[in-house]
């Protein structure tokens, strides 16, 4: 008889759908481990911005990989995978339920199936295809990867520039490369998921809620903390929601209801992003739960996860 893999439950889905709710009950019921698969909440300098759960809700149940990072380094998806596969290792030897939540498609896409093994760009090939108009580098690229070409949005700049760079430094189409995936944990685990998808006017209300309460718990003082620390504009915790539209206010170049109405629309246009890609991209098998998150559903939901890592 084939050795049972160990369990993972994994509780994905769009910002404000409730997920760091339903892994803490999760976590409380099952003696588990909240594992953070969210690409913001890996920096200490976002705890109220990226909507980290607080110190209260940590202190129910252990936590990782939440504010593990400085904000004066990026964290790709193979690292934080990395630190994934560690975490839930660690969680499996200690006789624990590793619980993934996040709604970070890349960072849970490359722990399960791995990361294509893309050399590194030559620089040169970078720097010329990087130079380009965005129109110019998706004419290139319909004729030298016509499939990415059709794939991507012509107006994406970064996916664009990325795609014709592989095919010109190594002479294969990005999508060959994807194709040979390695170091993914999918083979050597049961993923037991939960994918929110809760009715769309009750999120764009969490999402309009939400950045008013951020304000009101402290974000103004957090975003002047990474201001003094005078990083780079590039990096990804300065490019996080909320950042540039309180930065914008702060330094006066526009009025607080224009600030609070540029980071609402931008958390909404974010979770409508989320929404598509976990309604489209996970396995069809996987279970969706369309409802809104009350304590009950929580409840609900928590129980079943249980039930199905124990059981299998």
């Amino acid at each position: 008889m084939a050795e049972k893999k160990p369990a993972v439950a994994l509780i994905a889905g769009p910002t404000a759908s409730g997920k760091s709710a339903l892994a803490i009950a999760l976590a409380e019921s099952s003696g588990g481990i909240v594992i953070n698969a969210d690409a913001s909440q890996v920096y200490r300098d976002l705890r109220i911005l990226s909507a980290r759960p607080s110190e209260a809700d940590e202190a129910r149940a252990p936590h990782r990989l939440f504010g593990y990072i400085d904000g004066a380094e990026t964290c790709s998806a193979a690292r934080w995978a990395e630190d994934a596969k560690a975490a839930i290792a660690a969680a499996h030897a200690a006789g624990r339920l590793p619980i993934l939540v996040g709604g970070t498609g890349l960072y849970i896409r490359t722990l399960i199936d791995g990361i294509a093994p893309v050399p590194d760009i030559d620089p040169a090939v970078r720097a010329a295809v990087r130079a380009l108009p965005v129109a110019e580098a998706h004419a290139a690229l319909m004729i030298e990867d016509a499939e990415a070409a059709r794939r991507l949005n012509p107006a994406d700049t970064t996916r664009v520039a990325r795609a014709l760079e592989v095919v010109r430094a190594t002479g294969r189409t990005l999508g060959q490369w994807q194709a040979d995936r390695a170091g993914g944990i999918g083979d050597a685990v049961r993923i037991v998921p939960t994918i929110l998808l809760p009715p769309r006017d009750w999120l764009r209300a969490r999402c309009d809620m939400r950045f008013e309460a951020m304000l009101a718990e402290g974000a103004v003082a957090e975003v002047e903390a990474l201001l003094a620390r005078q990083l780079d504009p590039a990096l990804p915790v300065m490019r996080a929601i909320g950042v540039p539209e309180i930065a914008d206010w702060l330094a006066g170049r526009i009025d607080r209801a224009t600030m609070v109405e540029r980071a609402t629309a931008a958390t909404r246009q974010y979770a409508k992003r989320q929404y598509t890609w976990f309604r489209q991209q996970p396995p069809a098998d996987w279970a969706r739960f369309g409802e809104q998150l009350d304590n009950v559903n929580i409840g609900k939901i928590a129980i079943k996860l249980h039930d199905e890592a124990l059981t299998g």
